[in-house]
């Protein structure tokens, strides 16, 4: 038996294998974000404040979709109120 403290060296046919490195496994930046990243005009200079641009963008688009949806509207008032015109023909 070998007395090193070294590991084995592990060979396969044809190539030997190399170790990735953390590198190797980490996702490509998405496309929104680089977009965000791009067009701030600098402000914006890594993927973290891109998605926290993005996020606010989305609470903000939440907000005022709400803000239609259930205040924006008022009162149409009283549908017997309504006064229907003769059509000139």
């Amino acid at each position: 038996m070998d007395q090193s403290n070294e590991p084995p060296k592990v060979v396969f046919e044809g190539e030997e294998f190399q170790h990735s490195t953390f590198r190797d496994f980490q996702t490509p930046t998405p496309k929104i974000v680089g977009w965000v990243i791009k067009y701030s005009g600098g402000a914006i200079k890594d993927e973290k404040q891109a998605n926290y641009v993005l996020i606010g963008f989305v609470a903000v688009a939440i907000v005022v979709s709400l803000f239609l949806i259930f205040g924006g509207g008022g009162s149409a008032g009283n549908p017997k109120d309504i006064k229907i015109l003769p059509a000139v023909l």
